[in-house]
């Protein structure tokens, strides 16, 4: 163990000496070379961890904050006064979930758990994954569901598979949330914040997962004039690093984004999310049998009854009955849009067709734009790759995740087939269902604010009205 050196700070010769003096004590009685490498690493941890304890106390420290310093070969990064020099990643901590674990949420977990073997394609040498160049990789998605439906099991759930195939070929994994707490009173700070966690996940060494959970909290819309200026800094370093003209997207990470109100969250930003995912927890008597019996656990005798347990929670056949729901629109404007269109041109045949639809439900949503398109074709390429990814390649590292990037091609091509009319419908009215979704929370929000304040008014003017008659107004 070495002790902290005692800081002097009176004049800056005073503070070298301490620090000199610190050291000499430090490596003082070393048996060898390597020995007393070993203690002056050591002292410099504790001398660097002591500094930015007393970081509060320094009022000359900008230079120092304004120092990016980044030396690959020794590893080594100097990030302002913030994070001590070659800081070591620190070993994943968290509650997993297995799939059987998440209860409904079908289409999200499928998609999940594509995702997490979609990952694992990256192949390190080439700095590129298969799927980037096949089509289909989810670099962003947005999970939007009430409060309670399971957003944070299905964050559970990717980390804990990530991490599992991670161990197994040798990968090292990177998780990170951004969350309010690293926004900023500091004017810049929040984005700098914000910079490194998209720094931290992108790092083309590793396999990187990033959640930005309550989107809605942590980013503000760039209309909202109360919110504060660091949330309009991350809403503007979000936006660039999803689909700026610097976004190179190699495909060894994925963003997230949660929210339980995502017609908060700013619309261009939105609209970044490759993916719409529908969180909304356990839906039918089965999902419901099933999430109680998992979490009341064992300790009891009470028969289970007539059910099959988990049987609704198998994947295929429960993503095939949620994806067939899709083929009709679920919210009411979107419905009438479709019922319009069916009774105008009939069922479509053609990419014109297509574009007719397409063009309809711009002229009823306005923000359905190039960018609402250009996600919903990455959707449909990625139900085109809609390929499960056979579970044995994962379990021993040289059977696909070590393999070269040209083998890991060919292996994926293989199982490819070609996307439907059928798919492209549903993945279609699925995106434009949130929009609208959106859209129809936004406006009720709206109008239940006027409301509000309409009866606030009346309320007040009665009030004034009885003390004007007991003289008191």
């Amino acid at each position: 163990d070495t002790a902290e050196p005692d800081f002097l700070f009176d004049t800056p010769q005073d503070a070298v000496k301490s620090i000199v003096a610190g050291l000499d004590k430090a490596i003082a009685g070393s048996k060898d070379d390597a020995d007393l490498m070993t203690r002056a690493r050591a002292f410099a941890r504790v001398a660097i961890d002591g500094l930015l304890a007393r970081k509060g106390r320094f009022d000359g420290i900008g230079p120092f904050e304004n120092a990016h310093i980044r030396i690959d070969v020794d590893d080594f990064t100097l990030d302002g006064f913030d994070v001590a020099p070659g800081k070591r990643s620190k070993p994943l901590v968290m509650t997993f979930k297995k799939p059987e674990e998440v209860v409904g949420n079908h289409i999200a977990k499928f998609q999940s758990v594509r995702l997490a073997k979609m990952l694992m394609a990256y192949d390190f040498e080439r700095e590129l994954n298969p799927f980037v160049e096949l089509g289909g990789f989810l670099f962003t998605f947005i999970g939007d569901g009430a409060p309670g439906t399971g957003k944070t099991t299905l964050i559970q759930m990717i980390a804990g598979l990530v991490n599992g195939y991670c161990q197994v070929a040798g990968y090292p994994f990177a998780y990170e949330n951004f969350g309010v707490d690293q926004i900023s009173s500091y004017q810049g700070k929040s984005g700098q914040n914000c910079r490194q966690f998209i720094n931290n996940v992108l790092n083309p060494r590793v396999i990187g997962f990033g959640t930005i959970d309550d989107i809605d909290q942590v980013a503000a819309r760039r209309s909202d004039d109360r919110a504060s200026a660091g949330q309009q800094e991350i809403t503007g370093v979000l936006m660039d690093a999803f689909a700026g003209a610097s976004t190179v997207v190699r495909g060894n990470c994925s963003f997230g984004m949660f929210s339980n109100y995502p017609e908060n969250v700013d619309d261009a930003l939105r609209q970044r999310a490759g993916a719409r995912w529908l969180v909304d927890g356990p839906q039918t008597r089965d999902d419901y049998i099933d999430i109680f019996v998992l979490l009341a656990g064992k300790n009891h005798k009470i028969p289970l009854g007539d059910h099959e347990l988990y049987a609704a929670q198998e994947i295929q056949r429960a993503v095939a009955e949620a994806y067939e729901v899709h083929e009709k629109p679920q919210e009411d404007g979107l419905m009438k849009v479709y019922e319009r269109y069916m009774k105008e041109n009939g069922a479509p045949k053609t990419m014109a067709d297509i574009g007719t639809y397409l063009h309809m439900i711009k002229d009823a949503e306005p923000r359905f734009t190039g960018r609402a398109v250009k996600n919903v074709t990455d959707a449909i390429k990625m139900r085109a790759m809609d390929i499960e990814l056979p579970d044995d390649w994962f379990e021993k590292p040289e059977a696909f995740m070590h393999k070269s990037y040209d083998d890991k091609k060919a292996m994926i091509e293989e199982l490819r087939g070609p996307f439907s009319m059928d798919m492209v419908m549903q993945e279609i009215n699925r995106y434009a269902d949130s929009e609208f979704r959106y859209s129809d929370k936004s406006d009720d929000a709206a109008v239940e604010k006027l409301l509000r304040d309409a009866r606030l008014r009346e309320r007040a003017a009665r009030e004034m009205e009885e003390l004007k008659k007991k003289g008191a107004w």
